[in-house]
């Protein structure tokens, strides 16, 4: 029994040391890829287009909602996607393409939440 004991001991000794060497290889690819992702975004900032910041949502929504028959939910709903991907595809229905993330967003019953 203590050698099976003793075993088990350093088995769980070795499992620990070989998921610490893990994450600290994990660590170093990291840093090198976030360096990466901080060289490219410099680039990407110098070639932005200047945006205006947040848009006005009760005016976006009221005008994506004003012909659907559940204004009320229509327009909640809308709102809460505006704030988070701060547009809303123009015209009364459809143009998703214009705001992937707002077509992107779905309900728990995976259906679109987005009107």
């Amino acid at each position: 029994m203590k050698l099976f004991f003793f075993v088990f001991v350093i088995a769980l000794i070795f499992f620990q040391a070989l998921a610490e060497a893990s994450l600290y290889g994990n660590a170093v690819n990291n840093r090198t890829n976030i360096e990466r992702d901080d060289e490219v975004s410099e680039v990407f900032a110098l070639h932005k287009k200047h945006h205006s910041g947040k848009i006005n949502c009760s005016n976006a929504c009221s005008r994506r909602c004003k012909e659907s028959s559940r204004k009320k939910i229509c327009h909640r709903a809308c709102k809460a996607c505006c704030k988070r991907c701060n547009c809303v595809p123009p015209g009364t229905y459809g143009n998703k393409k214009a705001c992937p993330c707002y077509a992107s967003l779905r309900t728990h019953g995976n259906k679109p939440k987005c009107p």
